[in-house]
């Protein structure tokens, strides 16, 4: 009963626009505008029902506790301290779960149960504090050790960035895959974030075939234009590879060796001329959810049909509005394609592939409280609505008021959830 579960990460009541993610050109654009958490969080739940609503196992991870006071305490908090360090203890980033790990299904793996490695996120100091409570949260979400193994992160010399990094080609879910990391160098005008190592450590932690296995330079020129992860310039899923002309630094070595692996693989290219890598980046073309529609909704009664669930961004875009009523129209394996509003996320630099961390395994396996149904996302919708800020700006984030508010409307989604163990 293996199926692909999207893990979405619920946007937390710290929410806000400080800028602090250097090569992430939207997030830095917006630094120090207003941002409006309870409109952050109920988008994003919208996104996760509009999932369901498709017929796709939708699960959802909690908010971290912000601002975090093991990383205030670590830098010795007083009055002189930088706001940039004291924004990075409210950063709301783990709302991005595509970082939260990276997962390779038990059909991939030598002992047969699902891996996930904890990414550590070194590379951004705002981030790099994220891992401990998030792998306390894979722990719980997926303590069954007879299906899954929870790994600590990869040694912190090497960084490592999760999902958002990796792809998986199969001929359907529950079958054996061929596993895609994607790396980049240093050098650049913005830092990579993803080094080959750290991917390589996962690789071998999993216990994967290595025939089986890819490692493939990001473009350095992908990296400068703000693809800051690779998920911002391709998408993989099941049989299909959905990329931009320069996602990789070599892209027909990288074609023939993706086909080579995987022969059965169809490779949709945009082409620069078609869709800049600009406009990629801006209207985050790439960093959609690439879905397999089950068989009662794919129109053909034969399952198998594809559907890209695409920002709204992407939509209004001119190039790219084309390019996708193109594609629709053509006989390719992308049929359907469903935009979504998640503006407050997109302003701050993540879109809907951010948003998920993609876990193939039996729902039965998983902690039911972390699986979404209407139930559930009527609990998170009136908990949200309640007690999550209307708008926080970033100037206030010393107030302890703000604060207060902040850590009692994660407590009160805990409570809801019976996960206050996580408090």
């Amino acid at each position: 009963m293996l199926t692909e579960i999207n893990f979405d990460g619920i946007v937390g009541p710290s929410h806000n626009y400080a800028g602090l993610s250097l090569g992430n050109l939207a997030a830095t654009a917006h630094a120090g505008e207003v941002s409006y958490p309870r409109a952050a969080a109920l988008q994003g739940l919208a996104k996760m029902r509009g999932n369901m609503a498709l017929g796709l196992a939708q699960g959802f991870f909690v908010p971290l506790p912000r601002p975090n006071p093991a990383w205030l305490d670590a830098l010795a908090v007083d009055a002189s301290i930088d706001e940039v360090l004291i924004a990075g203890a409210w950063s709301a980033s783990s709302m991005w779960t595509a970082n939260a790990a990276t997962v390779s299904p038990g059909p991939d793996t030598t002992d047969g149960r699902c891996h996930l490695t904890v990414a550590n996120l070194v590379t951004m100091p705002h981030r790099s504090h994220e891992w401990p409570d998030t792998l306390r949260q894979l722990r719980l979400a997926f303590a069954d050790d007879r299906h899954f193994a929870v790994h600590e992160p990869v040694p912190p010399c090497f960084g490592d960035e999760g999902a958002a990094n990796h792809m998986r080609l199969t001929g359907a879910h529950g079958e054996p895959g061929v596993e895609v990391f994607v790396y980049g160098r240093g050098g650049g005008r913005f830092p990579a974030r993803q080094h080959e190592q750290a991917s390589r450590i996962v690789a071998r932690r999993h216990g994967l075939d290595p025939a089986r296995v890819l490692f493939l330079e990001q473009s350095p020129e992908a990296i400068a234009a703000g693809a800051f992860h690779n998920d911002v310039v391709a998408v993989a899923n099941e049989r299909v590879l959905f990329c931009h002309e320069k996602a990789f630094a070599e892209p027909e070595a990288a074609y023939r060796a993706i086909r080579n692996a995987f022969p059965e693989v169809e490779i949709v290219v945009v082409p620069d001329g078609a869709v800049s890598l600009a406009e990629a980046v801006r209207s985050y073309l790439f960093n959609a959810q690439l879905v397999t529609l089950p068989d009662s909704l794919s129109g053909s009664g034969t399952g198998g049909e594809q559907a890209l669930v695409v920002p709204l961004e992407a939509r209004e875009s001119d190039p790219v509005g084309r390019w996708l009523d193109a594609m629709v129209a053509g006989n390719g394996p992308i049929r359907r394609v469903v935009p979504v509003d998640v503006r407050q996320s997109m302003a701050n630099g993540g879109g809907p592939a951010c948003l998920r961390l993609r876990v193939v395994a039996d729902p039965a396996t998983v902690d039911s409280r972390f699986l979404l149904d209407e139930r559930m996302a009527a609990t998170l919708e009136n908990m949200i609505a309640r007690h999550w800020p209307e708008q926080i700006d970033p100037v206030d984030l010393r107030a302890p008021a703000l604060a207060r508010s902040v850590r009692a409307a994660r407590d009160k989604l805990l409570e809801a959830l019976d996960l206050s163990t996580l408090a």
